[in-house]
């Protein structure tokens, strides 16, 4: 009986989008040399920010350095996505300015 539950509640959590394995991240990076942001999404954070600072990512190629100065986990991939979009957008760019506003000037005080 406990078997059968554990397999009933895996079928409702992959059907539903969530996946109890999988990771879904939401990541900013600011670029030291600009002071720009970059929003990504990943499954993978450590694997994705390898490749940013790595330079094997064609929008922050010439952006070098990077810092990750915040990410966001979710265990449902269009939650993820869904922030990803909104941080994108002019509503989420304000947010995100608000909310990060004291790392964003400690990061411009450092490089200036």
């Amino acid at each position: 009986m406990e078997t059968s539950n554990v397999s009933q509640n895996r079928i409702r959590t992959e059907k539903s989008g969530v996946s109890l394995n999988k990771r879904y991240y939401v990541y900013i990076l600011q670029s030291k040399k600009d002071q720009g942001l970059y929003i990504g999404y990943t499954t993978n954070l450590k694997e994705r920010l390898a490749s940013h600072l790595c330079g094997n990512v064609v929008s922050t190629k010439g952006r070098l350095p990077l810092q990750l100065i915040h990410y966001e986990y979710f265990v449902h991939i269009r939650d993820a996505k869904a922030r990803e979009v909104y941080l994108k957008s002019g509503h989420g760019r304000t947010q995100l300015k608000q909310f990060l506003k004291n790392t964003l000037l400690v990061h411009n005080e450092i490089s200036t």
